[in-house]
């Protein structure tokens, strides 16, 4: 009977789907990781021939999402999408009830969202290399602000202070909304965040920028240096998304649901609409598992070093 079991188990694997597969989202309907969801899941159910439906799981962070998804049954119908918060939890929470690399199968990155270093409209300096001088000879006058604990603007401020060896005073907003209303007030002085957040201001030159954190300028705002091109070597910072299914998910099955993801970001309107929200789908040779897997190890290694040196927890 064992023998028949295990006999049968790859030519299920290779029916797959046969039932409708659930696409887990950590976070509330309507927000940045919401939407790339609901993008991809379109083209990925033309693909499939299976509806690919969204449920918004809430709570502790994105926690009780992402061990919803470890805990499930291994085979591919219960799928977690998460950003950047994926590699810093580890970090910022003290007990995880799940492991981040050993409880998952990796199916393909999804998309990067670039971050912007940002100035309220009359801070002094013109340029990064006057702005990191300027910050390290007035630190105890310079603010920081974020849109919380683990946000991506946390991390990312995290990230410039140690990169430029110089603690400032952090200001910690309920949401990047309020952060960004303060710094237009001129309340606060720098802030790093997404470019989703930032572009219509810093194109409407209510607010300085001193270049963005990814490896290449970014289509949105051609004329802002990246960091390292304005001299900030070596930094880069993106807000992520990744697909994921629970650790032993047949392999048959992840290919299946990685080749859909490959269909999902070539779609028409997937790239338009990522293009509105600035961002765009990776190239398919990092919409893979092996490349989610590594990206992941990579960033965890990064930032945990950063979190618990800043002693940044988050119960």
């Amino acid at each position: 009977m064992c023998v028949a079991l295990l006999a049968a188990s790859p030519t299920r694997a290779q029916d797959y789907p046969t039932k409708v597969p659930t696409m887990v989202v950590p976070f509330a309907a309507g927000g940045p990781t919401d939407t790339v969801a609901r993008l991809v899941a379109v083209p990925m159910t033309k693909t499939l021939k299976q509806q690919v439906i969204v449920e918004n799981v809430l709570g502790a962070g994105g926690t009780i999402a992402v061990n919803r998804v470890a805990k499930a049954v291994a085979d591919g119908y219960t799928l977690l999408i998460h950003h950047i918060g994926m590699s810093t939890a580890p970090a910022l929470y003290r007990k995880l009830p799940y492991d981040a690399i050993n409880d998952f199968e990796p199916i393909g990155l999804i998309n990067e969202v670039p971050m912007t270093l940002v100035a309220k409209k009359d801070f002094p300096a013109k340029e990064l290399k006057e702005l990191i001088a300027y910050v390290k000879a007035n630190k105890e006058k310079i603010n920081l602000a974020n849109a919380g604990v683990g946000a991506a603007s946390h991390l990312c401020g995290m990230l410039f202070m140690s990169a430029i060896q110089t603690e400032l005073t952090t200001v910690p907003y309920n949401g990047t909304g309020p952060a960004m209303n303060d710094l237009l007030g001129g309340q606060v002085d720098i802030m790093c965040d997404q470019t989703t957040n930032t572009t219509s201001q810093i194109k409407a030159e209510k607010i300085k920028v001193y270049g963005v954190t990814t490896r290449k300028r970014v289509a949105s705002l051609p004329n802002v240096p990246t960091m390292d091109e304005a001299g900030l070597k070596g930094f880069e910072v993106s807000v992520w998304h990744g697909l994921y299914a629970p650790k032993g998910t047949p392999k048959p099955v992840i290919d299946k649901l990685t080749n859909a993801l490959h269909v999902a970001l070539k779609d028409d309107n997937v790239k338009l609409r990522f293009a509105e929200l600035g961002t765009e789908p990776v190239a398919e040779n990092r919409a893979t598992p092996a490349a989610l897997r590594a990206h992941l190890k990579a960033e965890i290694d990064k930032w945990s070093p950063i979190i618990k040196k800043a002693g940044a927890y988050a119960d």
